[in-house]
Protein backbone atom coordinates (compact mmCIF):
# COMPACT_ATOMS: atom_id res chain seq x y z
CA UNK A 1 0.00 0.00 0.00
CA UNK A 2 2.90 2.18 0.90
CA UNK A 3 4.46 1.64 -2.19
CA UNK A 4 1.31 2.13 -4.10
CA UNK A 5 1.29 5.63 -2.28
CA UNK A 6 4.71 6.27 -3.06
CA UNK A 7 4.54 5.32 -6.97
CA UNK A 8 1.08 7.73 -6.84
CA UNK A 9 2.89 10.43 -5.57
CA UNK A 10 5.56 9.82 -7.90
CA UNK A 11 3.41 10.18 -10.87
CA UNK A 12 2.29 13.51 -9.19
CA UNK A 13 5.58 14.45 -9.14
CA UNK A 14 6.00 13.61 -12.58
CA UNK A 15 2.93 14.87 -13.87
CA UNK A 16 3.84 18.37 -11.72
CA UNK A 17 6.49 18.55 -12.97
CA UNK A 18 5.79 17.67 -16.55
CA UNK A 19 2.66 20.69 -15.92
CA UNK A 20 5.17 22.88 -14.44
CA UNK A 21 7.66 22.63 -17.39
CA UNK A 22 4.33 23.03 -19.94
CA UNK A 23 3.46 26.04 -17.94
CA UNK A 24 7.07 27.68 -18.14
CA UNK A 25 6.77 26.62 -21.47
CA UNK A 26 3.92 28.35 -22.61
CA UNK A 27 4.92 31.45 -20.26
CA UNK A 28 7.51 32.23 -22.20
CA UNK A 29 5.80 31.40 -25.70
CA UNK A 30 3.38 33.95 -24.22
CA UNK A 31 6.86 36.13 -22.86
CA UNK A 32 8.28 36.29 -26.75
CA UNK A 33 5.45 36.96 -27.86
CA UNK A 34 4.47 40.03 -25.92
CA UNK A 35 8.06 41.38 -25.96
CA UNK A 36 8.01 40.58 -30.02
CA UNK A 37 4.50 43.08 -30.41
CA UNK A 38 6.31 45.28 -27.96
CA UNK A 39 9.30 45.46 -30.01
CA UNK A 40 6.56 46.22 -32.89
CA UNK A 41 4.87 48.81 -31.23
CA UNK A 42 7.81 50.08 -30.21
CA UNK A 43 9.50 50.29 -34.11
CA UNK A 44 6.08 51.34 -35.00
CA UNK A 45 6.38 54.49 -32.50
CA UNK A 46 9.81 55.17 -33.56
CA UNK A 47 9.06 54.74 -37.35
CA UNK A 48 5.82 57.44 -36.93
CA UNK A 49 8.11 59.82 -34.22
CA UNK A 50 10.91 60.13 -36.95
CA UNK A 51 8.30 60.72 -39.58
CA UNK A 52 7.00 63.56 -37.00
CA UNK A 53 10.34 64.98 -36.48
CA UNK A 54 11.44 64.98 -40.73
CA UNK A 55 7.64 66.75 -41.41
CA UNK A 56 8.19 69.34 -38.74
CA UNK A 57 12.21 69.87 -39.75
CA UNK A 58 10.80 70.01 -43.79
CA UNK A 59 8.03 72.51 -42.29
CA UNK A 60 10.53 74.41 -40.12
CA UNK A 61 12.83 75.04 -43.44
CA UNK A 62 10.04 75.85 -45.36
CA UNK A 63 8.82 78.22 -42.87
CA UNK A 64 12.71 79.88 -42.92
CA UNK A 65 12.87 79.88 -46.55
CA UNK A 66 9.14 82.07 -46.98
CA UNK A 67 11.13 84.29 -44.08
CA UNK A 68 14.01 84.36 -45.86
CA UNK A 69 12.02 85.13 -49.33
CA UNK A 70 9.43 87.94 -47.38
CA UNK A 71 12.64 89.77 -45.99
CA UNK A 72 14.57 89.89 -49.58
CA UNK A 73 11.05 90.39 -51.03
CA UNK A 74 10.81 93.76 -48.34
CA UNK A 75 14.81 94.87 -49.03
CA UNK A 76 14.07 94.22 -52.36
CA UNK A 77 10.92 96.77 -52.27
CA UNK A 78 12.41 98.98 -49.61
CA UNK A 79 15.83 99.44 -52.39
CA UNK A 80 13.45 100.09 -55.14
CA UNK A 81 11.14 102.67 -53.87
CA UNK A 82 14.70 104.06 -52.58
CA UNK A 83 15.97 104.15 -55.88
CA UNK A 84 12.86 105.78 -57.37
CA UNK A 85 13.09 108.45 -54.55
CA UNK A 86 16.68 109.29 -55.90
CA UNK A 87 15.16 109.23 -59.98
CA UNK A 88 12.62 111.83 -58.66
CA UNK A 89 15.22 114.38 -56.86
CA UNK A 90 17.68 113.74 -59.74
CA UNK A 91 14.60 114.27 -61.96
CA UNK A 92 13.69 117.46 -60.27
CA UNK A 93 16.93 118.77 -59.90
CA UNK A 94 17.47 118.16 -63.68
CA UNK A 95 14.29 120.03 -64.46
CA UNK A 96 15.07 123.09 -62.40
CA UNK A 97 18.24 123.07 -63.47
CA UNK A 98 16.54 123.32 -67.17
CA UNK A 99 13.68 126.16 -66.13
CA UNK A 100 16.98 127.99 -64.63
CA UNK A 101 18.45 127.47 -68.16
CA UNK A 102 15.70 128.46 -70.36
CA UNK A 103 15.01 131.41 -68.16
CA UNK A 104 18.64 132.54 -68.44
CA UNK A 105 18.08 132.20 -72.32
CA UNK A 106 14.73 134.10 -72.46
CA UNK A 107 16.04 136.92 -70.63
CA UNK A 108 19.43 136.97 -72.91
CA UNK A 109 16.71 136.93 -76.03
CA UNK A 110 14.25 139.91 -74.45
CA UNK A 111 17.87 141.70 -74.10
CA UNK A 112 18.80 141.10 -77.66
CA UNK A 113 15.03 141.83 -78.66
CA UNK A 114 15.06 145.04 -76.42
CA UNK A 115 18.63 146.22 -77.61
CA UNK A 116 17.40 145.69 -81.35
CA UNK A 117 14.25 146.98 -80.56
CA UNK A 118 16.13 150.28 -78.78
CA UNK A 119 18.61 150.83 -81.93
CA UNK A 120 14.87 150.35 -84.80
CA UNK A 121 13.75 152.77 -82.15
CA UNK A 122 16.90 155.43 -82.57
CA UNK A 123 17.01 154.80 -86.46
CA UNK A 124 13.42 155.74 -86.77
CA UNK A 125 13.40 158.47 -84.74
CA UNK A 126 16.47 159.83 -86.44
CA UNK A 127 14.57 158.95 -89.64
CA UNK A 128 11.86 160.81 -88.32
CA UNK A 129 13.94 164.21 -87.49
CA UNK A 130 16.05 163.78 -91.07
CA UNK A 131 12.56 163.76 -92.62
CA UNK A 132 11.16 167.24 -90.86
CA UNK A 133 14.57 168.88 -91.38
CA UNK A 134 14.15 167.75 -95.11
CA UNK A 135 10.34 169.02 -95.26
Amino acid sequence: HEREHDREISELITKHEEEMENLRAELKKEQQHLLDELRQQMAATHKVEIEQAQLQSQTLHSLELEALRLSLNNMHTSQLELTQSNLRKEKETALVELREMLNDKRAQEIAILQSRHQLEWEKIKEQCLKEKEDL
